[in-house]
């Protein structure tokens, strides 16, 4: 029950012949597989892999023993189950199985474990699914791989004098909410999704200057701008928002775009229109209907109405702030980052809670917003944008520009704030 991405699995199978193997689960599916069992094993050449079930972050979680041709278990793909310091989130399947609660599924997860891993030899090789900056836990390394031993020595949930009790406590605390995508994820890979060469053929076609705006007018589809935030800052198509390719990419998109049937046009730039379909898709977004063929200068050649949002420079924050102590500064991060450090008088707005950031941002008074590197200040303004507020103006190079340029007072105490 995947969540970080659409899997691919229903499209492999058909491709391949292979079957898709679940691990045990009584779910009902939208496609054909096996439903395995603890300790089924499957030969490939000469080695075998043998499925241990290991419940926790998902009920039906498991992971692979690989055992080499003289029986000799040598690594174990550990999946969501076991990372490189940190174990899976327990309080993701709960949003898809009313019954059950992440202190639930981090007692399964306790057991799975120390029942089924930690016996294993220290020289085993751990291979898990993900590495630092995933969303399924919270402590990753950015190692992708380790031995078992290492783990037991090192992975703060491995302890061997820890409880139960201390497990559940240690696994739940601190834990943030994940990207708004992840059930829908959920959802698609349990009851499958569109071919994924339909997808793309339905994305990438080239639309002209007159046919991508009569589709923009005629179908309500949102205009996605996947352009670096500077370019596009200096001239887009009005209404879109825009974010870029080269960042988090699918983490913005999929909390941002609620609804994952929304028809999207795009705006890329050129020869990578196929990478920004294919990566919507791989979060669920299939309903890509076309892009601007010839990119963003096509636009303007055809003499079509262009915006541009105003960026400036830490050094003219500055001087605006010298000027006028009271200049309004919104900071878009995330609150812990803004927790640590911020510039003085700065209010914290994080665009991961836009819909509640912008109701009390005023229409009529400028505001200067900046995130950490100028990639999250300019989805957020270029949201505000669409939705009327005219009165934002970008950062550029964020909060790392900011401290660096030594103007600004900073500060790790935060106070309570309202929004402008």
């Amino acid at each position: 029950m995947y969540a970080d991405f659409v899997s691919g699995h229903v499209d492999l199978a058909k491709a391949t012949g292979a079957s898709i193997v679940y691990g045990p689960t009584d779910m009902k599916l939208g496609f054909d597989a096996l439903i395995a069992i603890d300790g089924q094993e499957f030969k490939v050449g000469n080695i075998t892999l043998t499925l241990l079930h290991t419940p926790g972050h998902t009920m039906e979680s498991s992971c692979y023993l690989l055992k080499d041709e003289n029986g000799k278990a040598t690594a174990i793909f550990t999946g969501d189950t076991l990372f490189i310091g940190d174990v899976g989130r327990p309080d993701l399947a709960q949003k898809v199985a009313g019954d059950l609660t992440q202190e639930k599924l981090a007692s399964y997860l306790f057991d799975s474990l120390r029942n089924k891993i930690m016996p294993l030899a220290d020289e085993i090789i751990v291979y898990p699914a993900h590495g630092a900056g995933s969303a399924c836990g919270k402590n990753m390394s950015k190692e992708t791989f380790d031995t078992l031993g290492n783990q037991k020595k090192n992975n703060y949930a491995l302890r061997t004098d820890m409880s139960r009790e201390e497990f559940i406590k240690e696994v739940i605390t601190g834990l943030l909410p994940p990207p708004a995508y992840f059930p829908k994820n959920v959802m698609m890979n349990i009851e499958g999704y569109d071919n994924i060469e339909q997808v793309i053929k339905r994305g990438t076609q080239a639309l002209s200057p007159e046919a991508f705006e009569v589709a923009a007018n005629e179908t309500g589809a949102l205009i996605l701008d996947t352009r670096a935030p500077q370019t596009f800052a200096k001239g887009f198509i009005p209404n879109a928002i825009n974010i870029g390719i080269d960042g988090s990419f699918a983490v913005w998109v999929g909390t941002l775009i609620p609804d994952l049937k929304q028809e999207i046009l795009i705006v890329a730039d050129e020869g990578r229109e196929a990478e920004v379909v294919t990566r919507l898709a791989r979060v669920g977004y299939d309903f890509a209907i076309g892009y601007l063929q010839g990119g963003m200068q096509s636009w303007i050649n055809a003499g079509k109405e262009v915006d541009s949002i105003k960026s400036i420079s830490a050094d003219e924050l500055a001087e605006i702030r010298q000027s006028n102590p009271d200049a309004a500064i919104l900071d878009v991060r995330k609150s812990s980052e803004y927790g640590s450090e911020h510039i003085l008088g700065a209010v914290n707005a994080p665009l991961d809670y836009i819909n509640e950031s912008m109701l009390n941002v005023e229409r009529n008074k400028t505001c200067y917003v900046h995130c950490a590197g100028g990639y999250r200040s300019m989805i957020f303004t270029s949201i505000l944008k669409a939705r009327g507020y005219d009165n934002l103006v970008d950062v550029a190079g964020g909060f790392a520009v900011i401290k660096k340029s030594g103007k600004f007072q900073i500060t790790e105490y935060v106070c309570p704030t309202t929004l402008l």
